[in-house]
């Protein structure tokens, strides 16, 4: 289970849509970086690393958390996937990971991609080589994500390489430089299990941003919702390295492929009276999901 299948259980998308009313906007913006494949999940997610890496060298001090791709080898290493997945699923892949070649070729991709993404931090390059990274860790991610192999694995399209690079030149750094706090893929202590491990893009000052990399321009009730189900993730479990008494009031949303931004205030879309219910609802209801996929 994660936070997005979750949200996606009917009576959950129900009772989320009576408690918060999703605001009324209407986002202009012309479509800067159009994609160049029809990989749409696959470029997200490795735009998703390119950009967190881009901001931890805005951001020298920035808190990183661990790459999804290395967790989902040490999951699978480790046997660990049945505490998230069914058990079917895991023996599939399990199969697939134990083949020599298959469980070198993982562990090679994050080895080159800790080298490049090093390399990055010191020179600032944008070179072949982070573009190429990022898409094969972007590969491994979805091991975890996605419960599955690609058989394209350790394998990249150059029209994706050149889609990353349009997406990068588009954004503005004025966007992602922090005053004071800044987190790379923060989990939300305890919380984060209630949905079978949940972490959020980016914590920027007082903000919860999530990236979106799609074609269309707009706030969808799912994007809404997600942005929603980390606030009351924070809310529960807080974010681990956030300093004492740190407040979140503001949730963003990044449009990369329009270089565009959208900021909601928390107190616009939260109704006091109401939300400490809500939230003892959340967990109670999680926990019960959480063991039907045990």
């Amino acid at each position: 289970m994660s936070l997005t299948s979750f949200l996606r259980n009917k009576d959950v998308k129900d009772a989320f849509k009576r408690e918060f009313k999703k605001p009324r906007v209407k986002l202009q913006g012309e479509l800067l970086a159009p994609p160049l494949t029809n990989h749409y999940s696959l470029v997200g997610t490795a735009f998703d690393y390119l950009l967190r890496f881009y901001i931890k060298r805005l951001n020298p001090n920035a808190i990183e958390g661990h790459w999804v791709s290395e967790v989902s080898l040490h999951l699978l290493e480790t046997a660990q996937l049945h505490d998230f997945l069914g058990i079917s699923e895991v023996s599939s892949v399990m199969k697939k990971l134990k083949e020599r070649a298959t469980y070198k070729k993982i562990v090679k991709i994050i080895q080159y991609g800790k080298k490049v993404y090093s390399e990055f931090i010191e020179t600032g390059e944008m070179s072949s080589d982070l573009f190429r990274a990022v898409l094969l860790l972007a590969q491994v991610d979805v091991i975890y994500r996605a419960v599955h192999i690609d058989e394209n694995l350790g394998n990249v399209d150059e029209k994706d390489m050149k889609d990353l690079h349009n997406l990068i030149s588009i954004v503005n750094p004025e966007y992602f430089k922090a005053k004071e706090i800044c987190m790379l893929n923060p989990t939300f202590g305890i919380a984060s299990q209630l949905v079978g491990g949940a972490d959020c893009d980016l914590i920027i000052d007082d903000a919860i941003i999530d990236i979106k990399t799609t074609k269309k321009l707009e706030l969808r009730r799912d994007y809404f919702d997600q942005l929603i189900g980390y606030y009351i993730l924070y809310k529960i479990g807080d974010v681990e390295g956030l300093p004492p008494n740190w407040e979140i009031k503001r949730l963003g949303m990044y449009f990369s492929r329009y270089g565009y931004i959208l900021f909601i205030d928390v107190k616009d879309v939260i109704r006091e009276n109401t939300f400490s219910n809500f939230v003892e609802w959340f967990k109670k209801r999680a926990s019960e999901e959480c063991r039907l996929h045990i």
